[in-house]
């Protein structure tokens, strides 16, 4: 009594990681923003609720961060070739 098994899906892991880096890239700025709105949201004694020098180191940090990040993605991201063929058969 035997059932068949389906076989399991395979997914190349050059095109899943593309994807992934692709996505990651795509979400970063919106990270960013989130980031960047954390010193809004805290209190300072002051009357005057100004950020402080605090709050400039970290969004200084916070910018460096996003340079590195955006970098590194950018360095993982290859041109995607199957758009690179429809587009020449086209003419």
């Amino acid at each position: 009594m035997s059932q068949k098994q389906n076989p399991p899906v395979f997914l190349q892991r050059a095109n899943y990681r593309q994807r992934r880096v692709r996505d990651g890239a795509k979400l970063l700025p919106f990270v960013g923003v989130v980031l960047l709105a954390i010193p809004l949201a805290w209190s300072s004694d002051g009357p005057d609720e100004k950020i402080g020098s605090s709050g400039l180191i970290y969004i200084f940090g916070v910018w460096v961060l996003l340079i590195v990040l955006t970098a590194i993605l950018s360095s993982f991201i290859r041109p995607d070739v199957s758009a690179d063929a429809t587009d020449s058969s086209d003419t």
